[in-house]
């Protein structure tokens, strides 16, 4: 099986309007068999998202047509590739009990699924750790220290994979060293081995998979895969099971580094 487990989507707000059939399509022409679509799923009603155009979250009312279309393409395409309709769910501290909502209502349509923290809380705000240097930076000032925000983050990470959110919570944990993405630019070398472990066994001991995220290969200011290559062999030792994703958010970048990820 050649696997791409983490893909966005024409309805991604802040992605491309690339087609799904130009996602399967090079899929196929690249011998992947199984693919899964996860689009960033509603943010809670009642969250602020805290980014300049609000756009973290495919919009309510998409959501069934955006499962809808796939659930017909994967008829269209049954002889040629598996297609799993999935989303990409945000674990957002202490808004819990919406996204178990959120699960309990629509995860029943749901064949995969990742779990993923982008969303920091500091005080009574929230920070897009991912976004951009300058918002890192300036969030780091807040917070106290790089290191205090990676420690923020491992913490929060923790705290969802033991989150309560009912029997459709996913069951992959979404790229968790993405505090990595802009190590570069901050121009501090945290050393969060120990996180990272901690991070890992729990999954293996909770019965969680991995979300092995080759995007941040190809981010400016990372240089790196999420995990970092030496965690993906942890992963092997202690044989936590993975799941290769390229997070693409274009059919360019659809795949990307699979070459690389493959042999570690």
């Amino acid at each position: 099986m050649k696997r791409d487990g983490h893909i966005h989507s024409p309805y991604c707000p802040h992605g491309s309007s690339d087609t799904f059939i130009q996602y399967i399509e090079k899929a196929i022409s690249h011998n992947f068999t199984d693919i899964t679509f996860t689009e960033h799923a509603p943010l809670p009603d009642s969250f602020i998202d805290p980014t300049p155009q609000q756009d973290s979250g495919m919009k309510p009312e998409y959501l069934m047509p955006y499962i809808e279309e796939l659930q017909c393409l994967q008829k269209q395409y049954a002889n040629d590739i598996r297609i799993r309709i999935g989303l990409e769910v945000d674990y957002i501290k202490g808004f819990e009990q919406e996204t178990r909502h959120f699960l309990d209502t629509y995860g029943h349509f749901l064949d995969d699924a990742i779990l993923s923290v982008h969303f920091l809380q500091w005080q009574d705000t929230f920070e897009c750790i991912d976004f951009s240097p300058e918002c890192f930076i300036n969030f780091s000032k807040k917070v106290g220290s790089v290191e205090q925000v990676y420690h923020l983050y491992y913490d929060t990470v923790l705290q969802s994979i033991k989150a309560d959110l009912g029997p459709y919570k996913p069951k992959r944990i979404g790229h968790p060293t993405l505090i990595h993405k802009f190590q570069l630019a901050h121009h501090e070398k945290i050393n969060d081995d120990t996180q990272i472990h901690q991070v890992l066994d729990i999954m293996k001991q909770d019965g969680y998979e991995l979300d092995v995220n080759s995007a941040g290969l190809s981010k400016q200011f990372c240089h790196e895969p999420y995990p970092p290559f030496a965690f993906i062999n942890y992963c092997h030792a202690i044989e936590l099971p993975y799941v290769f994703g390229s997070d693409a958010h274009c059919v360019a970048d659809l795949h990307q580094h699979y070459n690389v990820i493959l042999p570690i």
